[in-house]
């Protein structure tokens, strides 16, 4: 039973209690939604750490080529066709990121 249905009660400890219950739950979600954005967050830092990395792969590959220290080119290929994947995924959420930053500038309050 929740304690929210007891209102009607006239006992101001059952009301105390109802609106501490109502506190605690609008705590827990500003709590939630912090770690929500927070794990977003890392995620898209991680996301940018692994892109980084495999720009930095696909460099050391062409220097490699360039060098004439590769044995194949397929290597080269590999790691311009990961950080391609990557960059194009990275530049989508940050073109998502950005529209919804937009739309709640938007937003009258």
């Amino acid at each position: 039973m929740e304690i929210g249905s007891l209102y009607h009660v006239s006992s101001g400890a059952v009301r105390e209690a109802a609106k501490q219950t109502g506190a605690a739950k609008k705590a827990e979600a500003e709590k939630e939604s912090r770690d929500i954005f927070s794990t977003v967050l890392n995620n898209a830092i991680d996301n940018l750490h692994t892109t980084n990395g495999y720009i930095s792969d696909m460099e050391n590959e062409e220097l490699k080529v360039a060098l004439g220290q590769a044995e194949n080119t397929h290597d080269l290929s590999i790691a311009m066709q990961k950080a391609s994947a990557a960059l194009q995924y990275t530049v989508a959420v940050k073109d998502k990121f950005m529209e919804a930053y937009k739309e709640i500038m938007q937003m009258q309050i």
